[in-house]
C-alpha cells in the first residue's frame, strides 16, 4: 500500500511517519499494491487532528479525530478504519480480499449497529430541482436548517450539491455522468 503522509501548519515528524506507516500496514491484509493511503495531520487551536482516506477500486474508507495528542488521534482513525471494514465485511467482499478476514475475531455489535444487515429506506423524499446559483442553494439549505441541499446549477446545468462543513464553511459537490 502506498501511503502519503501530510502535515498543515504543522510538521510531521520521522518518528510520526514511521508510526502512521506501521499502523496502516495491518490494511495490507485487506487491500492489494494498487492501494493508496493518505494520511493528513491538522494542528489547529492546540488540538491536533488525525485524518486517514484510503482509496481502493473506487470504494474509499475514511476516518478522522481529533485529540491533544497526534499519537492518540492516530491510534483512534486506524481502530475506528479496521472495525468500520471487518463491520461490512459482507458488504465489501466483492473489493477486498475474502481470505484476509480468516483470522480476525468477530466484532460485538451493540444497538443498531447490530441489526444492519441491509440498509433500510425509512422515508423517501422526491423534489423538483429548481435552477439556482451557488450562493442561492446556500441561503435555501440554511433557511431549511438543513445540512445539505441538491439543486440545479444554473451556471452549469448539473445536478450540485452544497453542504455545511464541520468547521462551519461550505463544500460544493458538482455531479457529473462519466
Amino acid at each position: 500500500m502506498q501511503v502519503n503522509i501530510t502535515g498543515i501548519k504543522t510538521s510531521v515528524r520521522p518518528s510520526f511517519k514511521e508510526r502512521a506507516e506501521k499502523k496502516i500496514a495491518k490494511f495490507d491484509r485487506f487491500f492489494n499494491g494498487d492501494t493508496e493511503a493518505h494520511v493528513k495531520v491538522t494542528a489547529e487551536h492546540g488540538q491536533e487532528t488525525v485524518e486517514i482516506t484510503i482509496f481502493h477500486r473506487g470504494m474509499i474508507y475514511r476516518a478522522q479525530r481529533t485529540a491533544n495528542d497526534r499519537n492518540e488521534a492516530l491510534d483512534y482513525v486506524v481502530d475506528v478504519l479496521f472495525k468500520q471494514i471487518v463491520k461490512n465485511k459482507r458488504r465489501l467482499e466483492k473489493n477486498i480480499d475474502k481470505a484476509a478476514f480468516a483470522n480476525i475475531a468477530p466484532v460485538e455489535l451493540s444497538g443498531e449497529d447490530a441489526h444492519e444487515d441491509f440498509y433500510e429506506i425509512v422515508r423517501t423524499k422526491r423534489f423538483i430541482l429548481k435552477p439556482m446559483d451557488v450562493p442561492e442553494a446556500i441561503l435555501q439549505m440554511n433557511m431549511l436548517g438543513h445540512s445539505f441541499f441538491a439543486f440545479l446549477s444554473a451556471e452549469s446545468g448539473m445536478v450540485s450539491i452544497v453542504y455545511k462543513r464541520q468547521r462551519g464553511d461550505y463544500g460544493l459537490i458538482e455531479l457529473d455522468a462519466d
